[in-house]
């Protein structure tokens, strides 16, 4: 279904509604996680965007960078055309979930899931 915007700009929901789903469930996980970085003293969370808006804002901070985030690959999934954004937005579910994942081993285990690979 294509919406017109009030500016003339035919949008179009990017992927499916369970893609969609899927995205705004591994993102939320992802959050979670996140938050918990700059709670646990074992952890610490390496973008520089998120860490200096938690600097600026504290925990509110984290959530207003995960929020940018979102709202850039919805952005990008409405301007891409078919199959484009199915593609797009999965990619995005693919690499959210192994972040995610890798972040809540961590905060679990103390060991990430995934090691870095310049030791």
């Amino acid at each position: 279904m294509v919406e017109t915007s009030s500016i003339g700009i035919g949008l179009d929901r990017p992927g499916t509604t369970s893609l969609r789903a899927a995205f705004f469930s591994v993102w939320f996980v992802d959050l979670v996680a996140t938050i918990m970085f700059f709670v646990v003293p074992y952890a610490y969370e390496l973008n520089p965007v998120t860490v200096f808006l938690h600097e600026l804002f504290g925990l509110a901070g984290v959530v207003l960078a995960a929020v940018i985030y979102a709202g850039f690959v919805i952005a990008i999934g409405y301007v891409l055309s078919r199959p484009f954004d199915i593609a797009f937005v999965a990619a995005t579910v693919v690499l959210y979930a192994v972040f995610a994942s890798n972040n809540v081993v961590l905060l679990v285990s103390r060991e990430p899931l995934l090691t870095p690979l310049i030791p």
